[in-house]
């Protein structure tokens, strides 16, 4: 395990799992500049790392994150109320952690316990794939402290849940128990809490033992869906399918085909 001593810590197992643990006892794992820093600087590492291929990110003690710690000093803040440059600089400093999140070329899943709002909802929200304990509660919140969101929430919104469902879960703040956030399509599975565990690791293990080159290309293909005309997208779908069918992964799933026997992908 690897601790930052800001209340991110990290932890790799042999079969490619690498799990994000936002953990500030007592902060209900309150968001700060420290924490998203360090948990922007354990995913750089994760991008870079051919060991990793899948992600999970959770919270500690019961909770995944209430959002920003508002109780926290001052300087530990993105807006300080002082130069509001400053503020929006170390605003947007702090989202890359989603950005991040979203454009990394490996799966992640988000396991939520407890509160998750705010933007640590964005964080959630980043990941390819949300699983939830029943107790979970959810909260965009922004507008109740008359505050219109940050961390990128509302882009992340409108490309899960749509632009109609986004508009309704921003505008109408509130807290939504995880059968409501299941409905509204912001997580893919309700769990009880002692099963939650289990699930996900079921599911990071099945994302892990993929063809990383294959699920990479999966990953830039459903986001260029988002933007690109069917006429641009075509052409670059193509490509990546062929670029991975020559590939020693896909010979490799051939031959298990045929062979009638799991494969066994190296990311080659």
């Amino acid at each position: 395990m690897t601790a930052d001593g800001y209340g991110t810590t990290r932890r790799c197992d042999r079969g490619g799992i690498a799990r994000l643990t936002l953990d500030r006892a007592g902060r209900r794992n309150g968001l700060s500049m420290d924490v998203v820093g360090a948990l922007t600087g354990h995913l750089a590492r994760i991008a870079e790392d051919p060991s990793v291929r899948a992600v999970v990110l959770t919270g500690a003690h019961g909770d995944f994150s209430v959002g920003a710690d508002l109780a926290s000093p001052m300087e530990s803040r993105a807006v300080r109320y002082e130069d509001p440059e400053e503020d929006a600089a170390r605003l947007v400093q702090a989202a890359q952690a989603v950005r991040m999140l979203y454009e990394l070329a490996k799966p992640t899943v988000a396991m939520v316990r407890g509160a998750c709002a705010g933007g640590a909802l964005s964080l959630a929200m980043a990941c390819d794939l949300r699983y939830t304990a029943d107790t979970a509660v959810f909260n965009t919140a922004f507008l109740s402290i008359a505050l219109p969101g940050d961390y990128g929430l509302t882009w992340v919104l409108n490309r899960v849940v749509g632009p109609a469902r986004a508009k309704e879960l921003m505008l109408l703040p509130g807290r939504m128990a995880a059968d409501q956030a299941e409905h509204a399509g912001l997580v893919n599975g309700v769990h009880p809490e002692a099963e939650l565990e289990s699930r996900v690791e079921e599911v990071a293990r099945r994302l892990a033992d993929s063809s990383p080159a294959a699920v990479t290309a999966l990953k830039r293909n459903l986001t260029d869906a988002t933007t690109a005309s069917l006429e641009e997208f075509l052409p670059v779908e193509a490509a990546r399918l062929v670029g991975c069918a020559h590939s020693a992964d896909a010979a490799e799933a051939r031959a298990a085909f045929l062979e009638k026997r799991p494969p066994r992908f190296t990311g080659r």
